[in-house]
């Protein structure tokens, strides 16, 4: 999963960028409106956190622009505890939840988690498909209740493709989603993971979660549970 953190200041923004990475976020950050209006608009991402107290364009502007642009990831703001109207014209302007300042490490993750499931239709933190047990929060994976181990990037791209269950996803895409725009990419790796992925959640070929159409890229064909 990738976000994008639009924070002026330096210390916090540093800080929430550290959270969501240690949490297997891919992360970018912009510290005024105008840069997080451009990569808002010209980046991938899975979720936007944005301050609505920017130099340059406003927090609230950055939104609009971003709705108006047509990307559709959900936003979380944030603000000042005693900003209840800033709160309401955020929401209005397309942001999909606030969080006041000063807050919490673990409400962070488990709001913005929350807004990522939410755009693939689940609803909890651990995410059940056929066999298979994913918990988003825990970060671990189990098929028939034993548990697997998986490395950070072969879960993430679990954690993607299961999200997005149904939905062929290419190559370029999971790259897009894996790594921030300073990392080298190379989109053969993703076949890699792949591979490694198939090879530990379904060695002798049982249920066949993961189906590649050539050409294509890749899909979560199992159903939930």
């Amino acid at each position: 999963m990738r976000a994008l953190v639009i924070e002026d200041d330096p210390d916090l923004r540093e800080q929430v960028s550290k959270f969501l990475s240690d949490e297997g976020f891919a992360v970018d950050a912009a510290a005024d409106g105008d840069n997080g209006a451009y990569m808002a608009e010209e980046y991938p991402a899975d979720v936007a956190v944005i301050d609505l107290g920017l130099p340059g364009l406003p927090g609230i502007d950055v939104i609009r622009r971003v709705r108006k642009a047509g990307r559709k990831y959900p936003i979380l703001i944030l603000t000042a505890r005693d900003g209840w109207q800033s709160k309401v014209e955020g929401l209005e302007a397309g942001a999909d939840d606030y969080l006041v300042k000063p807050f919490h490490k673990e409400e962070l993750i488990a709001r913005v988690r929350a807004l990522v499931r939410r755009v693939g239709g689940w609803t909890q933190a651990t995410l059940s498909s056929g066999p298979y047990v994913v918990d988003t929060s825990a970060k671990s994976v189990a098929v028939d209740g034993k548990p697997v181990d998986l490395t950070s990037y072969e879960f993430r791209v679990l954690e993607y493709l299961l999200t997005h269950a149904g939905k062929v996803i290419s190559k370029s895409e999971l790259t897009e989603h894996l790594y921030t725009e300073d990392e080298e990419r190379d989109s053969n790796v993703i076949e890699v993971f792949i591979r490694r992925l198939r090879a530990k959640l379904d060695a002798d070929s049982r249920y066949n979660p993961i189906t590649t159409l050539r050409g294509s890229g890749y899909r979560w064909d199992l159903p939930r549970a």
